[in-house]
Parts: structure tokens; C-alpha cells; sequence
């Protein structure tokens, strides 16, 4: 059964996130409110809990796994940034935008796509998220914790939130709660693994990217 942290969305209490990034750095998985869904998580350095969040949500090896940092500078240390995308980049972060860049070799083999050695980041507008990546000093996973209803939409109701919560507390170690309403609409995708940028998912925020990206 995981264990209930109700957070301030913005004035977290830093003994409970103490607390929540020492099981992380022993392998705990979380449920975690972002700045755009819920997301399922762990300390990107704990291998078996990377193995743990891939088995949950029933993602192959070769499935690559989106994680958190805390700063375009902190972004530079997982990935090769080339001169534009740092310009587009430097724009748009922090925000609900995912960016596949080229690893490095810090970034775990668990993590990224073997084949292509790509990786997808993201630098969140949210307080807790940000607490939580300081506090633990490493990157955190981020994969989306939504469960979809019989049409395959994602849940927009309150009443949403707590099955979710339910489907989840005896799967992961740790739940985090910020009495926020449950968000419903994903990260945008912007692939800088190429020459010229592209959007390969359109999600929150992706107006923004008119003008710097072509749509």
C-alpha cells in the first residue's frame, strides 16, 4: 500500500520531500502531480525501479522514457543540445514541453532508445516537481499515469482522480497529493534529433511554438 504525502502546491513542506527523495534514492516508485498529468516516476539512477515503472506500464526496453530536470543547464549534462535548439529551448522552459535530443552516456541504457540513443526531457513548471529535483539532485522518470475511460479519453472529473489514485496506491510506493485538480492534457513532443526541429506531438502549449517551429 503506498504511503499519502499531501503536499502545498506551492510551499511544500521540505521535511515531507526529504523524506519522499530518500525512498527514492532506495528504489521507491511515486505518483506525482506535474504541469501536466500525473505521472508515474522514480529516481533515474535506481535501475530496479526504472524496471519497476517499465513492467507497470507495460513498456518494452526499447520503449524510451521520458524524464524531469531542473534546468536548461541541468538538461546538458543528459543530452547533446545543438546551437538552435538551445535558442528554441531557452524559450519555452520551464513548461509542459518534452524535447528528444541525442544522450550522453550519462543517461542510463534503461532509459533511452538502444537504436537510436535518443532521450526525452522535460523541464517542469511546478513547484513541487522542481522541489523534488533539487532536493534529490538526479533526474526523476516521468511517464503519463493516466488511465484511459472506455472511449480512450483521458478522465476530466474529479471523481477521476481518486480512481486513479485507487488503481495505483498498491503499485507504487508513494503517492503525492497537491489538492490540485488532476490534469488532462499531456506534454508537447519536439524533436531536435534531426536537422530541422519538429513537433511530433501536439499537447499542452504547442501554440507557443508557431513561429519557432514550423507546424
Amino acid at each position: 500500500m503506498a504511503t499519502l504525502y499531501t503536499l502545498h502546491t506551492n510551499n511544500p513542506q521540505q521535511r515531507t520531500i526529504d523524506e519522499i527523495c530518500q525512498s527514492l534514492q532506495k528504489g521507491a516508485i511515486m505518483l506525482y502531480p506535474t504541469d501536466t498529468v500525473y505521472a508515474i516516476g522514480c529516481d533515474l539512477n535506481a535501475k530496479s525501479a526504472i524496471e519497476r515503472v517499465r513492467k507497470l506500464k507495460q513498456l518494452s526496453n526499447d520503449k524510451p522514457l521520458t524524464f524531469l530536470c531542473s534546468s536548461l543547464s541541468n538538461i546538458a549534462d543528459y543530452a547533446i543540445v545543438s546551437d538552435q535548439a538551445y535558442r528554441i529551448m531557452k524559450h519555452l522552459v520551464p513548461g509542459p514541453y518534452t524535447f528528444l535530443l541525442p544522450a550522453t552516456k550519462a543517461v542510463p541504457k534503461l532509459v533511452m532508445n538502444p537504436k537510436r540513443k535518443t532521450t526525452g526531457i522535460r523541464v517542469p513548471k511546478h513547484s513541487i516537481c522542481q522541489v523534488l529535483l533539487r532536493t534529490l539532485d538526479n533526474p526523476i522518470i516521468s511517464t503519463s499515469a493516466h488511465l484511459p475511460d472506455e472511449e480512450g479519453e483521458f478522465p476530466t472529473i474529479g471523481l477521476e482522480q481518486v480512481q486513479l489514485f485507487d488503481a495505483l496506491e498498491k503499485l507504487v510506493d508513494i503517492i503525492i497529493e497537491d489538492g490540485t485538480q488532476l490534469g488532462t492534457e499531456v506534454s508537447t513532443i519536439v524533436d531536435f534529433t534531426e536537422a530541422e526541429p519538429a513537433i511530433v506531438r501536439q499537447g499542452l502549449g504547442w501554440e507557443e511554438l508557431q513561429g519557432w517551429i514550423e507546424v
